[in-house]
């Protein structure tokens, strides 16, 4: 059985396992319930890749999945868990210096119960679904297919773990428990539910893991939406349960990127219904007023996209937050509040991006540079946008990065439904950067950078003790990656596989250039007092950042993992900057890096 399981390691889930285990190891013991299911569900997830991954395909039977690319099961179903369980070390930290309450620490431990019920329950399904399609080959799957006792006893020690966790104290006995489980496990069912709808609403655009990871970060977000919104209507009453009012508080910037982001999600499922209701009652009398429908359907567009981001999305705001005025007028006084730095900003973000557009399109037309290299020119001037923002302006910087995946959304649903006028034009634009990676029905490249860079700033909004985290995703993609390819394009040699087209000398030149970066960062970061110098702390914080620098040196893992990877995809880049986080926030003291000499990286 051994033998046979370590055939199935290949260099990608070697990585992944690497990660799992700085996790588990970074762990403390009062965290023990949530290292061990975080184990047990890195195995159930690894059995179900392999069974996914066999010569006879079964979920690609029952999905139509991107085509080249593996199934990504074991990677998509540990990212977000493990980044959970890492910020959980982190925030306790925090609890331990009295930084950070105990009703944002136990919340938090809510979130990882519902990611981890949410990534179960798809497995689970996935499971079922390739023992229907077909019988694997190999043996460890054949005992996993063979055996659903297998499955059951790590659901079983899964559940078990969940309630030992959630039986504190602060939760006033058993039933608010059971409410909560109840709460947990319907995360599980609402992520089943949806994965199907991703994968079949957008065939051949995405693997099964880059789905789950979309699904479960999706269902954890606008879980904690309902909870937000319940916990105002309630107004919760018993005091046991106010830790779930305090622990989901949000500033004025949260409340706003949360409600857009989900107003222009569900806006397609809106527009849709009233589509076909006006449809019914208006029907075209020739072939000649088709333009004049296509215009009449995009002022209806336009009608309702209107009335949701002005009426429906601002009244949930002002319903679960305090605003003195209408939430866009907020926004305006918030820019306003520091006119001569935030429109200074603005200003030098325009100039940029309209150079760098008319640039790099111009390329995409007259040159016969490569896509994939064409696209790391936006890396890099990603780099040049974020880093002075993120210095200088950190809270203008998250407000804009909830414009900016807002503005993307809205472009990709109007490229999607091509809207008039601008959805064809929208498509011709998008279609000069895309590649293999991306269809003709979605494209999702420049979701990737966006957020690869906007999630570490977001979740070091609150307490942290890493000043490097928030650059982790500019770092890994806008630096890392872009170097990677560049020097992997033109001077790579050495394959790390005889199929793959990773170079040793590419990921090398990534990682290097990752090492500089931080070096370069902490004098800024310095002279900014974003660093500073914890002299009670017993474990040698060593001025914060050189700490989190020497956390760096785990950057590695974020090279190795595409590199080593059978094929290369999206997952793969959504997820550099996650696993640059978990190392970030894991806790190792500083002294077992670094005894003698500065940060390593």
């Amino acid at each position: 059985m051994a033998p046979s399981f370590l055939r199935q390691l290949n260099g990608e889930r070697a990585v992944v396992f690497l990660y799992v285990v700085q996790i588990l190891f970074s762990t403390p013991l009062s965290l023990l319930p949530e290292a061990f299911s975080f184990s047990l569900l890195s195995l159930f997830a690894l059995s179900v890749e392999i069974s996914a991954d066999d010569a006879s395909n079964p979920l690609a039977i029952f999905f139509r999945t991107r085509p080249g690319a593996s199934s990504g099961v074991l990677l998509g179903a540990v990212t977000l868990p493990g980044l959970l369980v890492s910020k959980l070390v982190q925030t306790l930290r925090g609890k331990t210096l009295n930084e950070v309450g105990i009703e944002e620490f136990e919340y938090l431990k809510l979130q990882y119960w519902a990611a981890s019920s949410s990534c179960v329950a798809v497995l689970i399904f996935l499971a079922l679904v390739c023992q229907r399609q077909g019988k694997s080959t190999t043996p460890i799957c054949s005992f996993t297919n063979r055996n659903p006792v297998y499955s059951s006893i790590c659901i079983i020690l899964l559940v078990g773990s969940g309630m030992v966790s959630l039986s504190g104290k602060i939760y006033g006995g058993w039933s608010p428990v059971f409410l909560i489980s109840l709460w947990v496990l319907g995360h599980g069912w609402a992520a089943v539910a949806l994965i199907q709808k991703i994968l079949k609403t957008f065939p051949a655009c995405a693997s099964i893991g880059e789905s789950l990871l979309v699904t479960t970060g999706l269902v954890i977000y606008f879980g904690d939406m309902m909870a937000y919104t319940t916990s105002k209507i309630t107004n919760l009453a018993s005091s046991k349960a106010l830790f779930i009012q305090n622990g989901i508080s949000r500033s004025e910037i949260s409340t706003i990127i949360q409600g857009m982001v989900f107003g222009l999600l569900v806006f397609p499922v809106f527009y849709k219904y009233i589509l076909r209701m006006w449809e019914n009652y208006v029907s075209l009398e020739s072939n000649a007023d088709l333009g004049n429908h296509d215009m009449r359907r995009s002022l209806v567009f336009y009608a309702l996209l209107t009335f949701m981001l002005v009426v429906i999305v601002p009244s949930w705001m002002q319903f679960v937050h305090t605003f003195h005025m209408h939430p866009f007028l907020w926004v305006i006084d918030f820019v306003l509040s520091e006119p001569l730095k935030r429109l200074t900003l603005c200003a030098y973000w325009l100039a940029i991006i309209s150079v760098s557009v008319r640039r790099f399109y111009s390329i995409s037309k007259n040159s016969k540079t490569e896509r994939i290299l064409l696209r790391k020119y936006y890396h890099l001037m990603a780099v040049a946008i974020f880093v002075p923002a993120l210095i200088f302006q950190p809270k203008f910087l998250d407000l804009s990065f909830g414009a900016a995946l807002a503005v993307f959304l809205l472009l990709e649903i109007i490229r999607i439904w091509k809207i008039w006028p601008l959805g064809h034009l929208v498509h011709q634009f998008m279609n000069a950067f895309t590649d293999h990676r991306d269809s003709d029905l979605l494209v999702v490249s420049h979701f990737s950078l966006l957020l690869g860079c906007a999630i570490p700033i977001w979740l070091s909004s609150g307490y942290t003790d890493r000043p490097l985290a928030p650059f982790a995703g500019i770092l890994s993609l806008g630096i890392g990656d872009t170097m990677a390819s560049m020097v992997g394009h033109k001077y790579g040699v050495l394959r790390w596989s005889k199929s793959g087209k990773k170079t040793i000398e590419g990921t090398a030149a990534g990682i290097t250039s990752v090492l500089v970066a931080c070096f370069v960062l902490l004098p800024l970061l310095a002279a900014t007092a974003l660093v500073f110098i914890d002299s009670s702390s017993d474990h040698q914080w060593a001025a914060g950042g050189l700490h989190s620098t020497a956390r760096q040196c785990l950057h590695t893992f974020d090279f190795l993992q595409p590199a080593l990877s059978v094929k290369c995809n999206n997952i793969a880049t959504c997820t550099k900057c996650v696993f640059t986080i978990l190392t970030s926030y894991s806790y190792i003291p500083y002294r077992w890096f670094c005894p003698s000499f500065l940060p390593c990286t």
